[in-house]
């Protein structure tokens, strides 16, 4: 009897342990988002193991979120997607009891995000940043001249400068929810507009340049642009960031440049939530826990060059990011930049007609 409650015991701590071992996280992020260490940082100190996946445009997760059953704990959507998966109950309330780094965030950024998520209930930043050009300053010079303006949304939206720059390559995000807004802007319309007729003239001087475009793409731009590849690229601030960083440390004599147009960009964020069907919530309260650290949330701006919605985090980051005003706008870009909110079903069919006739030429 001792014997057998002795293999008991020994077989219920083995099973114990090996149920702690077997803590788990499924993350869904997008491509090139997150410092390693900082993935194995958190399991070293919780024990819970993560999964990683990642994606490199918004209506993947869409998608997959709508289906049900996706399979992860932690997501990272964008602003708007954020907003409409909330309204169609995607997404679980945040337990703050347990995120008392929620501390450290940035009020202005956390302000900013309630337009999505009114009272910050489902979702907390991770990362923000602009949608502006990343340039090939030797190159565009080589065509433009030396006195050409870079700072404009001329360099890809007017016919006779983009047909020039066709010839060094033009890349533009697969994103018309990123895109969309900075061109209304353009235009002097308002880049929040969700009027049919607004719409179509966004769509409309889109198809005028897509010729001059050699590919639409939302990561491939950024080896693209540090391999002197292609000299022009629409995209998020930080990846062109870290192609600027790529092209310095291979030493290949590509200087890039990013670039927020004088005409206006949007500022994007992206924010860690919790999807309803989750299967491991301590373990995901945890994770967003821990990348709310001030010290982790650096990191991982130090490694991808993006913004991080955590205020204490600055005094780690280094100085030649936090002083980057591509980075971290000063007041006077801050006062160029726009949000933009989720469209209705009917805006969202306008943008995909527009969007895939862009895409396809026809």
């Amino acid at each position: 009897m001792i014997r057998l409650l002795v293999s008991l015991a020994v077989a219920f701590g083995l099973a114990t342990a090996a149920a702690a071992q077997e803590r788990v996280v499924n993350v869904y992020n997008w491509s090139d988002y997150i410092d390693p260490k900082a993935l194995d940082e958190f399991t070293k100190e919780t024990g819970i193991k993560v999964v990683y996946d990642t994606y490199d445009n918004n209506e993947i997760v869409e998608t997959k979120l709508l289906a049900g059953k996706s399979g992860y704990d932690i997501v990272v959507p964008s602003g708007p997607f954020l907003q409409r998966l909330i309204g169609a109950k995607i997404f679980q309330k945040l337990d703050k009891a347990k995120l008392p780094n929620l501390a450290n965030q940035w009020p202005d950024i956390t302000q900013r995000l309630a337009v999505f998520d009114p009272g910050n209930q489902y979702a907390v930043n991770y990362m923000w940043g602009t949608t502006g050009i990343g340039v090939n300053l030797k190159k565009v010079r080589e065509i433009l001249g030396n006195e050409a303006p870079l700072n404009t949304w001329d360099l890809v939206m007017k016919p006779e400068i983009a047909s020039k720059l066709k010839a060094c390559g033009i890349y533009m995000l697969d994103s018309p929810e990123d895109l969309f807004p900075g061109i209304l802007a353009y235009l002097g319309l308002n880049p929040d507009s969700k009027r049919n007729e607004d719409l179509t003239k966004a769509g409309d001087a889109l198809f005028r340049v897509r010729s001059n475009v050699q590919k639409f793409h939302s990561s491939e731009y950024i080896n693209a642009l540090a391999n002197g590849d292609i000299c022009v690229a629409v995209g998020y601030s930080g990846d062109i960031i870290q192609a600027k960083l790529r092209a310095e440390e291979a030493k290949n004599g590509v200087e890039v440049a990013y670039v927020i147009p004088r005409e206006g960009a949007l500022m994007w964020f992206d924010n860690f939530a919790i999807p309803a069907d989750a299967k491991n919530v301590a373990e995901a309260h945890a994770f967003i826990d821990f990348m709310l650290k001030p010290e982790i949330a650096a990191m991982n701006t130090n490694f991808v060059s993006y913004a991080s919605g955590n205020l204490a985090a600055k005094k780690f980051v280094k100085p030649e990011i936090l002083n980057d005003p591509g980075i971290y706008p000063d007041d006077a870009t801050f006062k160029r930049l726009f949000t933009n909110t989720a469209y209705d079903e009917r805006s969202q069919r306008t943008v995909t007609r527009l969007w895939t006739r862009v895409k396809t030429g026809r």
